[in-house]
């Protein structure tokens, strides 16, 4: 098993000699990471690929990124200069930008889109969710899960409201700690 790196934006990257922010990916040169069977090797039960720097346990699906010691899962697309913290984990078809910074024990799930430069602080949970460029999401935020939302149906049973849309953040938001933005849900009225 071998882990392989496949480059998803064609953007030409551009170096600013005197702009201390420059890297060759910092204009959104995205890689996606993925295991395959081929190019084995005798460790027994990790192996470290010389490319990447990843390590992938036998059999698994989440890989440890070699940028900060977190984890994230074979789908996941994850430009190289991203952070990803020890106990933090990157979900799958979870998309994250240049720069982002992923704090210790977050969970970005599946399906979610983090813009470049955005920090997430610690303990962090976000679902279903597009998260902008430039944001600051700080400690134990929640975005993305159910709402309370229950209504009395015909027989006068207490039923939770399906609530299945996304969050949005836009750019260059700050979320202070602890705050739970929930998913909305779509309601139709009949006339």
């Amino acid at each position: 098993m071998a882990v392989t790196l496949k480059r998803l934006s064609s953007i030409p990257p551009f170096i600013f000699r005197n702009f201390p922010l420059s890297t060759p990916s910092r204009f959104g040169s995205i890689y996606n990471f993925s295991v395959s069977s081929t190019n084995q090797t005798a460790f027994p039960n990790s192996m470290v690929n010389s490319e990447t720097g990843a390590d992938v346990d036998d059999g698994q699906e989440f890989i440890k990124w070699k940028n900060g010691g977190g984890h994230f899962h074979k789908s996941a697309c994850i430009d190289p200069t991203v952070v990803i913290e020890i106990g933090a984990i990157a979900h799958p078809k979870s998309v994250l930008g240049a720069n982002v910074h992923v704090g210790s024990g977050t969970a970005i799930g599946p399906c979610v889109k983090i813009g470049q430069f955005t920090k997430i602080g610690y303990n962090a949970a976000l679902s279903n969710c597009t998260v902008g460029d430039s944001c600051v999401i700080h400690n134990g935020v929640c975005i993305g899960q159910d709402g309370f939302g229950f209504f009395v149906d015909e027989d006068g049973n207490m039923v939770k409201k399906p609530q299945m849309l996304n969050v949005k953040i836009g750019n260059h938001v700050d979320i202070g700690a602890n705050t739970c933005i929930d998913r909305g849900r779509l309601v139709i009225y009949q006339l």
